[in-house]
């Protein structure tokens, strides 16, 4: 048996394991650790691993609890490493496993096994053709803005019937009336969106005693991660799958690292939780393995002087460490440059790259500093485009969705158009209405459907990877990008990528990977991307960052008004959203390790216009006793340093 050490609150959270608990952990205080144990000991205690539940909200994540998890049960000699076979506690975001029940549950409620689910730029294309159907500007109304709004009304559990209930404004009309087509269209292609794996889950519990009694019984243990970021789609989701007869439940959650309110997470779920689950244990985990002295004091300090939030004090057994760095430069140029220059002298000291991540408040601020760290030649990694959004990806993966649903247009789309067959825009809107199409293109369209046959029939007795591979090449995708330019020869990479990707699926064969699969790849948050693996220095908006934990850590744009934001538009903030800038800077500043740099610039162009700015008020939180202030630094496009 492998010699776990925990501490006194850690041992308490994992003893108790009957009724609910509330398990409040600071940032850095080995929450995953005590999760792990606590559905071990559940386990050890006679409790078949499948009827464990844990909910979290990335597939990292997911991915890193599931392997933690795994590995202590093979150390208790519990399940078998060699036995592929075995049982495991279900380890699921909150999005795959409402994919995952509702793909159990799809004859029930009318869906396919496999629906097909549509991402960000999918969505935003039906909303596209919303507003040209209806004949309003795009320009006027941003397509961009009224998806967000309707996904956060999905978020809030808003129906389209009670938002129109509500409507006020020519504005919230539009919404309405593109959210009714953009329904339309999601039922006619038997897809949804991620909103609806939750909110449509949520829908099959409440409307379906049987399901939801099933469900009860099944997950007899429940497990939520980051309860604090929960929106009330979530909040209710959990509540439904809580059994009332035992209410075992045990959720982690800090309230000092609700940053997302304006994704609708909302912070009363946390706080109202013993009041939701009567007679409910909470233990504090304070005790931080992270960070060193001077950056646990700066935390407490600033946090502090928030109201909203349940009380707790971090302390590390580490000593002080280095004391925090403070850099006033005189404008974004010159505070990019010196960080720039920072980082390069840390590289070539030894220090790996991906230990070191540059934070900032808004996406604007990255410009700069990518062009800093270029001249610097230090080499980064800016938190992109996601693998599987590429449109090279996305093509291969149209077909795989096509074969197994003929009814998701977006992907027959793709198929029809890539690589090109003959078959124009035309021909296809025709098709999709079901209209006469030419008589020259119906042998065309006839091939593609028997492709998409023979690629359904493939998978029943093929591995994912050859299927994919045969998808890639016989599809034509490969000879048309193998004589295509420089940049189609790299697409084709990245084509060829998603084949090694399926390897770890080969496995099984037919449709049972698929569920597993187009689950993994549809389903991906801001943090599962390709950049995950590669070196460079992490330049990321600390929202980005949240999760994640670096040896050095430069906070960029400390000044009033950026940093903490300017409250943008007429709306008054509650109070939790007038503090959610403070719990920010605490989450910047919890993600280092090491070494802390606090930096600010006096003059900033914003909107083409330099501005003069103010430190920001978080910087008056910062012990000027034990921490080291540099003279401001003004720009010398990496010359000979010069202070003024």
């Amino acid at each position: 048996m492998a010699n776990i050490s925990l501490n006194k609150q850690q041992q308490e959270a994992v003893a108790y394991t009957e009724g609910p608990l509330l398990i409040l952990a600071g940032a850095g205080a080995g929450k995953t650790k005590t999760i792990t144990e606590r559905i071990v000991t559940i386990v050890k205690k006679g409790t078949d691993p499948r009827n464990i539940l844990a909910v979290t909200f990335t597939n990292k994540a997911a991915k890193e609890m599931r392997e933690r998890i795994v590995s202590r049960l093979e150390e208790e000699h519990i399940i078998e490493q060699e036995n592929p076979y075995h049982h495991t506690p279900i380890v699921k975001t909150f999005h795959s496993l409402g994919l995952m029940m509702l793909s159990e549950q799809a004859h029930t409620i009318g869906l396919p096994k496999h629906p097909t689910i549509l991402d960000s730029a999918d969505s935003l294309s039906i909303i596209k053709q919303a507003l040209e159907r209806l004949g309003i500007d795009p320009k006027i109304h941003d397509p961009s803005k009224i998806r967000t709004i309707i996904s956060r009304e999905k978020g809030d559990f808003v129906s389209l019937r009670e938002y129109r209930e509500k409507v006020a404004t020519t504005q919230m009309d539009i919404v309405a009336s593109v959210w009714g087509f953009y329904n339309e269209e999601l039922f006619k292609q038997k897809a949804v969106d991620f909103d609806d794996l939750i909110v449509r889950a949520v829908h099959m519990l409440e409307d379906h005693k049987t399901i939801r009694d099933y469900y009860q019984q099944r997950f007899s243990y429940i497990h939520v991660d980051e309860y604090q970021d929960t929106n009330r789609a979530q909040y209710a989701f959990v509540k439904l799958l809580v059994n009332p007869a035992t209410n075992n439940i045990c959720v982690v959650g800090d309230t000092d690292q609700n940053i997302y309110s304006w994704r609708g997470a909302n912070l009363r779920n946390l706080l109202n939780f013993e009041k939701d689950f009567s007679g409910a244990k909470t233990v504090l985990l304070e005790e931080n393995y992270r960070s060193t002295g001077n950056i646990l004091a700066l935390a407490n300090t600033a946090i502090k002087k928030n109201t909203v939030r349940q009380e707790k004090n971090l302390f590390t057994s580490k000593d002080e460490g280095s004391p925090i760095e403070l850099l006033p430069a005189w404008d974004e140029e010159s505070e990019a440059e010196w960080v720039a220059e920072k980082c390069k002298e840390l590289t070539n000291a030894g220090v790996e790259g991906n230990s070191v991540a540059v934070l900032y408040r808004a996406n604007f601020q990255s410009r700069v500093l990518e062009e800093a760290f270029i001249r610097a030649n230090v080499p980064y990694n800016l938190l992109g485009t996601k693998f599987f959004e590429r449109k090279e990806v996305k093509d291969v993966m149209s077909y795989l969705r096509a074969s197994i649903n003929r009814s998701s247009q977006n992907d027959l789309k793709r198929v029809f158009e890539t690589p090109k067959k003959g078959i124009g825009k035309a021909t296809i809107a025709k098709l999709f209405a079901s209209e006469p199409i030419p008589k020259s293109a119906e042998e065309r369209i006839k091939a593609v459907y028997s492709f998409l046959d023979k690629i359904l029939a493939t998978l029943e007795t093929e591995p994912l990877s050859h299927v994919m591979q045969m998808i890639i090449v016989d599809s034509g995708m490969e000879k048309e990008m193998l004589e295509g330019s420089s940049e189609d020869r790299e697409r084709l990479e990245n084509a060829r990528e998603l084949v090694s990707l399926t390897v770890r699926y080969d496995n099984v064969t037919g449709e049972e990977i698929l569920t597993q699969f187009l689950e993994e790849t549809s389903l991906q948050s801001d943090q599962d991307n390709d950049t995950e693996e590669k070196g460079g220095v992490r330049l990321m908006t600390i929202h980005a960052s949240k999760g994640l934990e670096f040896d050095h850590v430069f906070v960029v744009g400390l000044e009033q008004d950026l940093f903490p934001h300017k409250n943008i538009g007429n709306r008054k903030r509650t109070k939790e959203e007038e503090e959610e800038e403070r719990r920010l800077f605490y989450v910047a500043v919890t993600r280092a390790r090491q070494h802390l740099y606090l930096c600010h610039a006096e003059l900033r162009t914003i909107f083409g216009q330099k501005q003069i700015n103010a430190p920001s008020e978080f910087l008056d939180d910062v012990d000027k006793e034990t921490a080291l202030e540099h003279d401001t630094y003004y720009k010398q496009g990496g010359g000979t340093v010069v202070y003024i």
